[in-house]
């Protein structure tokens, strides 16, 4: 079990339980390497991604888009406590097959589960995603459909001074949630009061997974995470609303209006309940031909499981430079004010050749063993 083991898991996991079969939780390379800003910034193609209202956000010459799909990956492992219980498990398979007379196993093991005490959480979070807009002036459209999955594991070492008594009592648990959605993004633009605006809304059907494992350092699998499966499914709506004056935009952005909870439990006496709060955030951007800025602000939290310290609410920054449509260079800065996770600082590049065809790649680190990438493909007409 590694770094490698657990991502592909974690991909083919968002694989099974997303609607189309198709983390970071946006998987949208622009957005990624700007911050993962776009409440205010993204285009109509990305739109229903952060903010429906910017489905009406096009250029007359825009008739068609489509988003074939977008991948991102993060895994936040402070300490590196993947590698250390890789090696662990294999101390542990040495001491055993020896027939417990392998002293220098024995306190290889102790020195791991040293290691791994107090070690902070593993999170690992992977996102894939799709999109087909047509924008026009009457209602823009916009059909899509993305899936993520979160993983947390955290280790629980026992004090016992026998090693053969500490690694068997020591665990790890494990809590996963696996999410998806489909839905239809509706935009329309109004000048009221001599103000350019626009608003959006998106009806979708969303489906909830939870996986929740607890085992021995010894014999904790990865690959076991399905046993505790529990899946829900239920209807939900965002909205969004944009304000733009010249190059200056404002965006706000509500999603998952009706707030959704799903238990997580497994037979070993692991059991938590993971919160979809609707989530609030403002957008601020200025958009210019060659030169974007963007700034979002989470207005309330994501509780995420419940029963642990996990709750993130995020603070965005980025900036872009366009160079005439056919290469784009991008950074940005990404604050948990909860201070789940650490600050991230994100960069990435774009070539769309005639404007036609685009390739978008990003990148984030936020130190040792704390890393994130992403990728899409999209066509527009």
């Amino acid at each position: 079990m590694n770094k490698k083991a657990l991502l592909a898991l974690s991909i083919s996991s968002a694989l099974l339980t997303s609607s189309v079969n198709a983390a970071n939780k946006i998987a949208d390379a622009r957005g990624n390497a700007m911050g993962n800003t776009g409440v205010a910034s993204a285009d109509y193609l990305t739109a229903p991604f952060y903010n429906p209202a910017l489905g009406a956000s096009f250029r007359d010459d825009d008739d068609f888009a489509i988003l074939v799909p977008a991948v991102a990956a993060s895994i936040y492992d402070v300490d590196d406590s993947l590698t250390t219980l890789d090696d662990l498990q294999t101390a542990i398979e040495d001491f055993e097959s020896s027939g417990s007379t392998n002293v220098n196993a024995l306190n290889r093991i102790d020195g791991y589960l040293d290691e791994l005490q107090g070690n902070a959480d593993l999170t690992v979070t992977v996102g894939l995603g799709f999109a087909i807009a047509l924008p026009t002036k009457a209602v823009s459209t916009n059909l899509f459909a993305r899936g993520y999955m979160e993983v947390v594991a955290d280790m629980d070492i026992s004090g016992d001074v026998n090693p053969v008594n500490r690694y068997t009592d020591s665990t790890v648990d494990m809590l996963a949630f696996g999410y998806a959605e489909m839905g239809l993004s509706l935009a329309k633009e109004f000048t009221i009061a001599n103000e350019k605006v626009s608003f959006g809304i998106t009806p979708k059907y969303q489906k909830m997974t939870t996986y929740a494992q607890r085992a021995s350092v010894e014999d904790f699998d990865i690959e076991d995470y399905d046993k505790s499966e529990i899946t829900k499914s239920a209807f939900n709506v965002d909205l969004g609303a944009m304000w733009y004056k010249g190059n200056v935009r404002a965006g706000l952005a509500v999603k998952d209006l009706f707030a959704q909870e799903i238990e997580a439990n497994n037979n070993r006496g692991l059991t938590d309940t993971y919160k979809l709060d609707t989530q609030v955030t403002l957008g601020l951007a200025y958009v210019s031909d060659y030169f974007t800025a963007a700034f979002d602000a989470d207005l309330t939290k994501q509780t995420r499981f419940q029963n642990r310290d996990d709750d993130t609410q995020f603070l965005r920054a980025g900036i872009e430079g366009n160079a005439w449509g056919w290469a784009q260079l991008r950074a940005g800065y990404e604050i948990d004010m909860e201070d789940t996770l650490d600050n991230s600082i994100t960069a990435g590049i774009g070539i769309s050749p005639f404007d036609v065809v685009s390739l978008d790649l990003a990148g984030a680190y936020a130190g040792d063993n704390q890393f994130a990438a992403s990728a899409n493909l999209a066509f527009t007409f």
